[in-house]
């Protein structure tokens, strides 16, 4: 899904929820790219890059309720 920038910017600027949303899924993705990048990973590092990515599909999935809830209310 392609976030127009600037209601990005907008509903993070108004939504403090889709804003802490925000910052940790792009944490999540860093970490999840990370794991990817090595070469082996031990049992526990794959439990744990499985978890992120549960927890990084749950976020988005708010994060885009949250902005078709702003944009029904701006329309």
């Amino acid at each position: 899904m392609e976030i127009d920038p600037t209601l990005l910017e907008k509903v993070q600027g108004d939504n403090k929820e889709f804003k802490k949303l925000y910052e940790e899924h792009v944490k999540l993705k860093n970490r999840v790219e990370e794991l990817n990048r090595m070469k082996f990973l031990t049992p526990e590092q794959e439990l744990e890059k499985k978890t992120v990515q549960k927890q990084k599909l749950k976020g988005k999935d708010r994060m885009i309720q949250i902005l078709e809830q702003y944009e029904a209310s701006t329309s």
